[in-house]
């Protein structure tokens, strides 16, 4: 918001508990105008994930976002939850009442469409889900591609993955969408694990937003505890209840991004069958190696990819906004 203008953003998401963190993030800070929110699977099935994201909307005491439903499974995969780690509801079972307020009467994919041309000033696309949705919109309404200033997505890693060794799970899931999106045709930011989990929230901040009065602040501070950042913290460890932003970081990115360093690299996603599927080829090297010699070089999308972030700047920030 360097001109003193909000930022027109336009979220994606498969609302599970980071994905919650996030949402809360963004409806309460001044810089970021939220014209949309639209849900795919991912974390819970796509049902669910409208349910939640509803919650959370109402929880925060949200102004009136439209929110759409859009894909129910990858494009080509079948679809594969991370309920084992939201909970059977998809977002930690906190046992919150069940929303009052309606999604769109129209899907992701036209709500997409209508509120990036809709919008005034190119918008901010920001995916923390898998990118089902986003591809869709691609490749339906390629002319969308001219309002949109950036796309921030959490997902990808250059070193470690978490759905397997090598690929984060939104892109896992969905490895085509992933590959569609990368050649937008628009600057992208990645967000992936590299930062995704370093961004941890201190166990005492954690009680803080627990013990609000505040709906919102609450339920942050619920969700934040709903699983250790460190899983394998003895029960004595003071750290065990701080908690990671995960996907809120994404967001902070939006409104901060010099706390996030980013390299511009060549990255692509392995789409063959096999161990490899889902991985973020992020290419670190400083100089081409023998394959590009003897072979010749492959245009490659350049992504600005994080790979080192201001952890307390970040921290902070969200304390700030969510602790209204």
């Amino acid at each position: 918001m360097t001109d003193g203008r909000r930022i027109p953003v336009i979220i994606d998401c498969d609302t599970g508990v980071d994905d919650a963190l996030a949402l809360l993030f963004a409806v309460r800070h001044p810089a970021l105008d939220v014209r949309a929110i639209t849900c795919v699977a991912g974390n819970t099935d796509v049902d669910g994930v409208v349910r939640n994201t509803l919650t959370v909307l109402e929880q925060a005491g949200a102004p009136d976002i439209p929110v759409a439903r859009g894909a129910e499974r990858p494009l080509i995969e079948a679809p594969r939850s991370a309920r084992h780690v939201h909970g059977p509801d998809g977002m930690g079972d906190l046992g919150l009442p069940q929303p009052s307020r309606r999604p769109a009467d129209v899907d992701a994919v036209t709500l997409l469409r209508r509120e990036i041309l809709a919008s005034p000033r190119p918008v901010t696309l920001v995916p923390m889900a898998p990118l089902t949705n986003i591809a869709l919109l691609l490749r339906t309404h390629p002319e969308v591609v001219g309002n949109i200033e950036r796309i921030v997505f959490m997902g990808g890693a250059a070193a470690v993955g978490n759905a397997t060794p090598v690929a984060e799970f939104n892109v896992w899931h969905d490895p085509e969408a992933a590959a569609i999106l990368l050649t937008a045709g628009v600057p992208i930011t990645m967000y992936g694990l590299d930062v995704f989990t370093r961004v941890v929230v201190p166990a005492a901040d954690v009680r803080t937003l627990c013990g609000s009065g505040e709906p919102g602040a609450r339920l942050a501070g619920k969700l934040l505890a709903h699983r250790p950042a460190h899983p394998d913290s003895r029960p004595d460890d003071p750290s065990e209840t701080s908690g990671g932003l995960g996907d809120a970081g994404a967001v902070c990115a939006v409104v901060d991004p010099e706390g996030l360093t980013t390299h511009r690299l060549p990255v692509d996603v392995s789409l063959a069958p096999g161990p490899t599927r889902g991985m973020t080829i992020v290419d670190r090297r400083p100089r081409p190696g023998e394959a590009e010699i003897h072979e010749g070089t492959r245009e490659q999308p350049l992504v600005d990819v994080g790979l080192d972030v201001d952890v307390e700047r970040y921290v902070k920030l969200y304390l700030a906004t969510v602790e209204v």
